[in-house]
């Protein structure tokens, strides 16, 4: 590797260890959902009153319960129907991974497309790990959604600093840098963001396809989820032997059947991923 690349990761790597790595915050709109859904005196007119604020996420939280997923007899025509329709903990799971959109925008063309990209994936990986959730597993589906959305987190701080200090390297250099140090940085993150600490693993475990634990985890879904959207493609994962992925097992799944296959399975995996474009 080049030795612009040894001098990036020495930099983010010392950065990480002695705490001085510039993390980004949460945008505004999610602390204040948080806070609202942590509550125990909140009530559904709080939170929409709080969501009600930003009217692009408003509009999309209504989509979302008119979408195949949730759509019920009567059609969400208002913010308040809609988060009674959803519930609390969904609603602000959603809300808040949502928000998070906003960070992934840069001033550079380079860095704005692999940012977009970062995203056009999460949410992608978060739609797979919504419906598996739903059919497959005890795993909680607000959670499962917001895992995936935050899996990539780390990829965040990595191109700021690549467009901060005007960096010119390749785009293979620039894939082994972020996959190297992405995971750390994603759990230094969601630690900071003080995330539920069955999410906070999720960036550092959904790839290591040989970890072992007592029981299935958010981790183990966004592996799974993100195996699924390879399947049948030359990306190197689509290409292991994937019956000695013990996640597998412990989420019930069989690892030699392809979902997209699966015709009502695979509509609503595209109409949640759809969902969250």
């Amino acid at each position: 590797m080049s030795n612009i690349a040894e001098t990036i990761k020495a930099d983010l790597t010392a950065a990480i260890e002695n705490d001085k790595l510039l993390l980004p915050t949460l945008p505004e709109a999610a602390l204040q959902v948080r806070e609202i859904a942590e509550s125990e005196d909140s009530a559904i007119g709080d939170l929409v009153k709080v969501i009600s604020n930003d009217t692009a996420l408003s509009a999309r939280i209504i989509r979302v319960c008119n979408s195949p997923l949730f759509r019920g007899n009567r059609a969400i025509e208002n913010l308040n129907m809609a988060v009674s329709r959803l519930g609390m903990a969904y609603t602000s799971n959603l809300a808040m991974g949502l928000a998070m959109q906003q960070m992934f925008q840069a001033t550079s063309e380079m860095i704005d497309k692999r940012l977009r990209a970062t995203w056009q994936t999460s949410t992608e990986v978060a739609g797979v790990c919504h419906v598996l959730a739903q059919h497959y597993i005890k795993l909680k589906p607000d959670q499962a959604t917001l895992a995936g959305l935050v899996h990539l987190i780390g990829v965040l701080p990595i191109l700021r600093y690549v467009e901060d200090e005007d960096l010119q390297i390749s785009s293979i250099v620039l894939d082994n840098i972020i996959e190297e140090l992405h995971p750390k940085i994603g759990v230094a993150i969601l630690k900071k963001w003080d995330f539920p600490k069955d999410l906070q693993n999720v960036p550092l475990e959904f790839s290591n396809f040989q970890r072992e634990v007592p029981a299935a985890d958010y981790a183990d879904l966004v592996m799974v989820a993100n195996l699924q959207l390879v399947a049948g493609t030359e990306h190197p994962w689509a290409q292991m032997d994937w019956s000695t992925i013990s996640a597998f097992d412990r989420l019930g799944l069989d690892p030699n059947i392809d979902m997209s296959e699966e015709e009502d399975l695979n509509a609503q995996m595209e109409a949640a991923m759809a969902l969250l474009q």
